[in-house]
């Protein structure tokens, strides 16, 4: 069976660029170009890139909620902005109330969130401000933006999508051929297995995209999952090319500081229309956040080992064509959570589908991605898909998740996208 965006013979990805000195954009957190100066004028600022930026500043560590906290704080506050720039102001010019509305929504979401650095949040509201004239569409766009925010963060109240909800306790089943358990080195207690129960933004629930199982041990999939992982995610691996190596660290971090610049790129394509900026910055975060739930659901309903417990207990799964190998380590750490589904490709694979839907195939012209773990190192892209294919193959080249896991997560996110594009007049008004 061949499944979209496979690959099993990997092939030389061309984008990455390894330079001697520390890449010549200034950023101001992952790979984020920092914001340009601002216009006198209010038609000549891109309202929604400089709030993207000032979002991307506040909601970082360490002063902005961490972990799934973190996540949601990004998916209300962006609700809440595509939600305030749909109403109508009563007099005045439409525009106007617009930007007050979308920049008010996000000031409130953040001061509620980082209130240690409101003096800068207010700061920003007042810059953006003070390029819109004065009078009833930038008053009733201030109000009408607060008064969505309280709305959202009223409505999300109680919804799970909180450290302390996520993390409840979890009981691993008995050992078992194909069934997961704490992986070595750490031996880590199971990490968030309460985002299975929590509370989605757009979906009915938090199995409405479950896929079907994983493949069984000793099937022809699962054989072609093991040894591809076996060969090219070993930490010793001598088939798995530098390139490669070097991609699967690159992307061995968070998703989101991955793809923002892809965000930000796709927000400057779409500017003069507030209205479809703020969409596509809510649709991307909230079909990260329920991507999320959605992937969690899977993991913790078929608690599929790693393959690292895989290659290791090999003589237990019932299949004589597969070895095992007890000293077999991965390329990087494998983290606390069954193999299937891929989170990291499950997340991609929604925000590739929002940027898609928005923009088309690519952006209109490429943009590069720098990782401040790995100077002088960046990645350059100019088709979505692209994203798509590297985070499915790095993850398996970093030993830590088969190649099924991979692609049926990218299409689980997808998925999630799609549904939220389907109740977009119901989600934003």
């Amino acid at each position: 069976m061949r499944y979209p965006f496979e690959s099993h013979r990997p092939t030389a990805v061309r984008r990455l660029s390894v330079a001697a000195t520390a890449v010549a954009v200034a950023v101001s957190t992952w790979g984020v170009a920092a914001a340009p100066a601002a216009a006198r004028s209010t038609d000549d600022v891109d309202v929604a890139v400089e709030w993207w930026d000032v979002a991307n500043t506040m909601l970082a560590p360490p002063a902005a909620p961490v972990g799934i906290e973190n996540f949601r704080a990004w998916a209300i506050t962006w609700l809440a902005a595509a939600r305030a720039v749909n109403e109508r102001p009563s007099a005045g010019p439409a525009r106007h109330y617009r930007k007050a509305a979308f920049a008010a929504a996000v000031h409130e979401s953040l001061i509620t969130f980082v209130p240690t650095r409101r003096a800068e949040i207010d700061q920003a509201l007042a810059t953006t401000l003070s390029r819109i004239p004065d009078g009833p569409a930038e008053s009733q766009g201030v109000a009408a933006g607060r008064a969505e925010t309280q709305a959202v963060l009223a409505n999300r109240q109680g919804d799970g999508l909180d450290n302390v909800s996520v993390s409840r306790p979890f009981t691993p089943p008995s050992p078992a051929p194909g069934v997961w358990r704490p992986t070595p080195p750490a031996l880590a207690t199971a990490q968030w297995p309460g985002l299975a129960d929590a509370r989605p933004f757009s979906m009915s629930s938090p199995d409405q995209f479950r896929p079907g199982p994983p493949p069984a041990p000793g099937s022809d999939r699962y054989r072609a999952d093991w040894q591809e992982v076996r060969d090219y995610g070993a930490i010793d691996s001598t088939v798995r090319t530098a390139e490669q190596t070097k991609i699967a660290t690159f992307m061995y971090t968070a998703p989101p500081s991955f793809f923002h610049p892809a965000v930000r790129s796709a927000l400057q394509e779409l500017s003069g229309s507030l209205r479809r900026q703020a969409e596509l910055m809510a649709v991307v975060r909230l079909a990260f956040m329920d991507a999320m739930i959605a992937v969690w659901d899977a993991k913790y309903h078929y608690v599929s080992w790693r393959p690292i417990t895989a290659i290791r207990e090999a003589d237990s799964d019932g299949d004589p064509t597969t070895s095992p190998d007890p000293s077999w380590t991965p390329l990087h750490a494998t983290p606390p959570h069954p193999d299937y589904l891929s989170g990291h490709a499950g997340l991609m694979g929604a925000v590739v589908r929002a940027l898609t839907i928005y923009t088309g195939a690519g952006p209109e012209a490429p943009f590069t991605v720098a990782n401040p773990n790995m100077p002088g190192v960046t990645l350059t892209y100019d088709n979505w898909a692209q994203m798509n294919r590297d985070m499915i193959d790095a993850r398996v080249w970093s030993g830590i998740h088969t190649r099924t896991a991979d692609v049926v997560a990218a299409r689980v996110g997808s998925r999630v996208t799609h549904n939220i594009i389907c109740k977009s007049r119901q989600l934003f008004g």
